[in-house]
């Protein structure tokens, strides 16, 4: 009887390893929301990282969250490193380019509680007197992330936090 339930449970796990490793090799996360707001309104609130705290939904998880600001101030060059708790973990982020007021692309970089390399990045598309904010992250999915994908929706999960931020974001902006 044992020896059963020992070989059925080896083929589950064999099973859930070998799903893992099929998965795909890429992560893509995407969230839109309209802002009743022109895209110079918005721009500044995502090209400046120490405005990030009036509408990042990372940053209220975590007050006591060590942060550093470098490179140039707002726009291409700018840099955020953050050190926190188990739930932000810690990472750095660099404006890469910024096309104002349409397009900024950031290199995030995760460093705890996994290592993490994406390209995020927020799209302003003015459309009927309203900008629809476009806030997406890519990157590549190791082995480990695949595992984990297994048994958590990283896209729900990313994706609540993303819809959160749009949400704080057209509140700041509508005012």
């Amino acid at each position: 009887m044992f020896k059963k339930i020992a070989l059925v449970a080896l083929i589950l796990v064999v099973a859930v390893l070998a799903y893992a490793a099929a998965r795909p090799d890429t992560l893509h996360v995407q969230r839109s929301g309209s802002v009743k707001a022109p895209p110079e309104a918005i721009f500044p609130l995502i090209s400046d990282f120490h405005r990030w705290s009036s509408w990042s939904p990372y940053e209220k998880r975590d007050p006591a969250m060590k942060r550093t600001y470098g490179g140039a101030a707002q726009g291409k060059g700018a840099v955020y490193e953050w050190q926190g708790n188990s739930e932000v973990g810690q990472g750095r982020m660099e404006i890469t380019d910024a096309s104002d007021p349409s397009r900024i692309t950031i290199k995030l970089d995760f460093i705890k509680p996994f290592e993490g390399h994406n390209v995020a990045e927020f799209a302003l598309v003015p459309q009927d007197g309203a900008t629809n904010v476009t806030w997406s992250m890519d990157g590549p999915s190791p082995y480990i992330g695949k595992l984990i994908g297994v048994f958590v929706n990283m896209d729900r999960m990313i994706g609540n936090d993303f819809e959160a931020g749009l949400a704080n974001l057209k509140a700041i902006a509508e005012k």
